[in-house]
């Protein structure tokens, strides 16, 4: 019960740090480069570019992760409603190109990105994809309420029955998080697309729960996106951190319709989409 009460009370304060018991996080600095709803963002393989799906703009937009400043778009002349992008083991580029109903792959040549293909199918308005270490692509199809998983480009997994599924991430164990948008639940999947736990109810408090990222030790962060607010989740599955008032907002600690989320080492970045910027924070977990 003290807990929930700390969480309750942290949840009102729009201070430059919040923190819970061994855990904070701090801000640090937010973009200024213009994009429209920005959504799900990356960070290259090696550390030193940070791609953000431009939703609103149609395209991805690359930044320098320490300063947050523009390095290069692309996909602006052929992409529609830009929302998620992750890598394969050679470097290149799966971006959801939501309203196009496909995930386009892309080859990454110092600051340009060359189209190379796709994955079409069984999935409509792609918003979550994920490179899986185990070599399959999943994909979350928010209009077709499924999730799908290709091996050399056929479909060989696929779950439905979902409601407006979003991001997909693999934890440490290679089971897949995935959030479950408009259930408001985090579902934990195997990489055959078997339910494995689900984390719901009044303690998440859920509304929307979009997109997340996997700690190295089972730690999630998640986005929550009309609570306004990001939830960090320990091993457990307990809540040892809310940051936002819960109320829509801009400045340290206030959000309005975050969506996209990003860790490495200890620096969080997030998408404060409906302020349309990239905001950084450090963490201490």
């Amino acid at each position: 019960m003290f807990y929930r009460i700390l969480i309750i009370a942290l949840c009102a304060l729009s201070i430059s740090s919040v923190s819970h018991a061994d855990v904070s996080a701090t801000f640090v600095s937010a973009s200024d480069v213009a994009m429209v709803n920005p959504h799900d963002l990356k960070l290259s393989p090696d550390g030193t570019q940070l791609f953000v799906a431009d939703v609103g703009n149609n395209r991805v937009v690359v930044l320098n992760p320490e300063t947050l400043k523009l390095i290069y778009t692309f996909g602006m002349d052929h992409q529609a409603g830009t929302h998620d992008i992750d890598f394969d083991k050679d470097g290149n580029a799966y971006v959801a190109d939501t309203h196009n109903n496909r995930v386009a792959i892309y080859r990454l040549e110092q600051r340009a990105a060359t189209y190379i293909g796709e994955l079409k199918g069984n999935f409509r308005g792609p918003e979550g994809v994920l490179l899986h270490p185990n070599g399959l692509v999943y994909i979350a199809g928010v209009w077709s309420n499924n999730v799908v998983a290709f091996e050399n480009g056929k479909i060989v997994h696929k779950l439905s029955g979902l409601s407006s599924p979003h991001d997909l991430e693999v934890s440490p164990s290679g089971d897949i998080w995935l959030a479950d948008a408009s259930n408001d639940r985090l579902v934990l999947l195997s990489p055959s697309l078997q339910i494995k736990r689900t984390l719901k109810g009044t303690w998440y408090n859920f509304s929307g729960v979009r997109y997340l990222d996997i700690l190295a030790d089972n730690t999630i962060i998640a986005a929550d996106k009309y609570n306004h607010q990001i939830k960090i989740i320990d091993p457990k599955g307990e809540v040892s951190l809310v940051i936002g008032s819960g109320q829509a907002g801009k400045g340290p600690n206030l959000f309005t319709t975050p969506e996209g989320i990003e860790v490495r080492g200890d620096t969080l970045w997030i998408s404060d989409s409906g302020n349309d910027r990239i905001v950084k924070y450090k963490i201490v977990i």
